[in-house]
């Protein structure tokens, strides 16, 4: 095989690859979306509860930068989720123009539900793959990751 033919099918590949990637997003998103429609809450607001969750305490800036988001989006669904009672500011001693974001007693159901939920996800997604596999993937991934980045 020529070099340009073989730079050809690796450009081929690259193509295909991107395009199984953008689909299989979509498809995992719109699993996701069916799975949690009669619990009332979006990815977005999903995400907002998990990040919370795992950080709490965190401000409205740390919570956008892990969601990759502007601040004042992270700040309008922070309040909506503190409208519904999930999520509640509190002061910070330590910086009087922050505020730390915590998750409320009312969003642990949900969380709990929301985590089966996706575990249940996992579970389908993975199904077959070793943990070898699982770990070169992650690789390949966190390497696709960087160069978009």
């Amino acid at each position: 095989m020529s070099d340009e033919a073989s730079a050809e099918r690796v450009g081929e590949l690259e193509r295909d690859i991107g395009i199984r990637l953008s689909v299989l997003a979509r498809l995992l998103r719109n699993s996701f979306d069916r799975q949690v429609a009669n619990l009332n809450v979006t990815r977005s607001q999903w995400a907002m509860i998990v990040v919370v969750a795992r950080s709490p305490g965190a401000t409205q800036r740390v919570i956008a930068e892990a969601l990759e988001m502007s601040e004042a989006s992270a700040g309008r669904l922070i309040d909506r989720l503190c409208a519904d009672g999930l999520l509640e500011r509190q002061e910070r001693y330590d910086d009087r123009r922050a505020r730390a974001v915590y998750l409320t007693k009312a969003a642990e159901p949900l969380l709990a539900k929301l985590a089966d939920i996706a575990r249940e996800g996992e579970l389908r997604i993975f199904r077959d793959f070793s943990q070898d596999e699982l770990e070169a993937l992650k690789g390949y991934l966190d390497r696709i990751y960087h160069n978009v980045g």
